[in-house]
């Protein structure tokens, strides 16, 4: 069933439009947005839809198909942060940021569908507030532009739901372009779309979902923030970002711990990578990435400590098969890697995967290509 007719199911009446949102994998540049640095997303093809009509009464009338919990109604004046659970906060957030910016926001009916895996650090939650940003937008003449659309998303999530993360995920997901990565600067959020058009190179970007549950609200990504800006507070910085890789070494010798100068050296090289990468694909030496991509995966499992057995075991595998390089993606704690590959060993490499999960005794990945897609559209 379409999303429209499972709107018409839920509220007996069609739908006033259809807006979809994507997921988002990250090419490089890990937990840099927060530490007002550069990331490199693009927007894969599984999207979150929804489907939406506008009300005059101001109750928020929420439908997902993809959980059994029926209709939650809510009232728009009642909305306050942090008080709303589970999946409802995502797009109550967003209706709450709207209405707390002086948008006139009034009530809404909404029915949700959603080919983003959940939980596998593919941006489900920016997918689904993105999408209900679009749709809002659109329905009460807001005229908020693409970004301006990231930021109310971002805010949702930051302050309504309760999760301190930056702005690359909203920013992928409303703003991407097919057939591109998107080099954003978090800072400014100045953006520019850089092709990334593999199957013309004779290439091929895994996703390999292993299955394992992230959740960015339990804390530990906090932690990491909060360890980034007082690490930075003692440099005298504004953020981590304004430290220059030649300084490095000479800031690690004023840190006060070792788990302050792991988290700088992280986001120091990662923000590193992210130009050496840009530069590479700008230059069409799209092959000369895989090693920058293995770099930041040790750096995020050694500095950062956020991978896993099942995630090494990814890279490991799928480097050690022939592939040019292989990274964990998201926010960590399991979730999802990415591996690039050539078109022809592309099954070859899934294969020697699946057959080291098996062996290992995980659960079997999910193993699908990123295929650089468009950002939130009506569609």
């Amino acid at each position: 069933m379409n999303t429209a007719a499972g709107f018409a199911q839920v509220y007996a009446a069609p739908p006033a439009g259809v807006w979809a949102a994507p997921g988002r994998v990250n090419l490089i540049g890990e937990h840099t947005d927060y530490n007002d640095g550069f990331v490199l997303p693009l927007a894969l093809p599984h999207t979150t839809e929804a489907a939406v009509s506008p009300r005059d009464d101001g109750r928020l009338r929420l439908h997902s198909g993809e959980v059994s919990t029926g209709v939650h109604d809510l009232g728009a004046d009642d909305l306050v942060p942090r008080r709303t659970r589970e999946w409802v906060a995502y797009p109550a957030g967003v209706v709450w940021a709207l209405r707390d910016a002086g948008h006139a926001i009034g009530g809404a009916d909404i029915h949700l569908s959603s080919t983003v895996p959940t939980g596998a650090g593919l941006s489900s939650s920016a997918a689904l507030e993105c999408a209900v940003a679009f749709a809002l937008n659109d329905l009460f003449a807001l005229g908020l532009s693409a970004p301006q659309l990231a930021r109310v998303a971002q805010r949702a999530e930051n302050e309504f739901v309760g999760v301190p993360c930056g702005v690359m995920d909203q920013t992928a997901s409303a703003c991407c372009s097919g057939g591109h990565a998107l080099f954003l600067d978090t800072r400014d959020l100045g953006q520019r779309q850089v092709p990334f058009d593999l199957a013309a190179d004779g290439l091929r970007l895994l996703v390999v979902d292993t299955r394992v549950k992230h959740d960015l609200g339990d804390g530990a990504y906090a932690r990491l923030r909060s360890g980034c800006e007082a690490a930075a507070a003692h440099l005298g910085l504004p953020a981590l970002r304004d430290l220059a890789p030649g300084d490095l070494e000479a800031a690690l010798a004023c840190l006060p711990g070792e788990r302050s100068r792991e988290l700088v050296r992280h986001i120091v090289t990662e923000n590193e990578r992210v130009t050496r990468v840009v530069a590479l694909l700008d230059a069409g030496e799209v092959r000369g990435i895989g090693p920058l991509l293995c770099e930041g995966h040790a750096s995020l499992r050694d500095d950062f400590r956020i991978s896993c057995e099942e995630l090494d075991l990814v890279v490991d595998t799928a480097v050690a098969s022939g592939a040019l390089g292989a990274r964990m993606t998201g926010g960590g704690f399991g979730g999802s890697a990415i591996v690039l590959v050539e078109e022809g060993e592309a099954e070859a490499v899934s294969k020697a995967v699946r057959s080291a999960f098996d062996t290992a005794g995980f659960r079997a990945p999910r193993i699908f290509p990123a295929i650089p897609s468009r950002g939130a559209r009506r569609l």
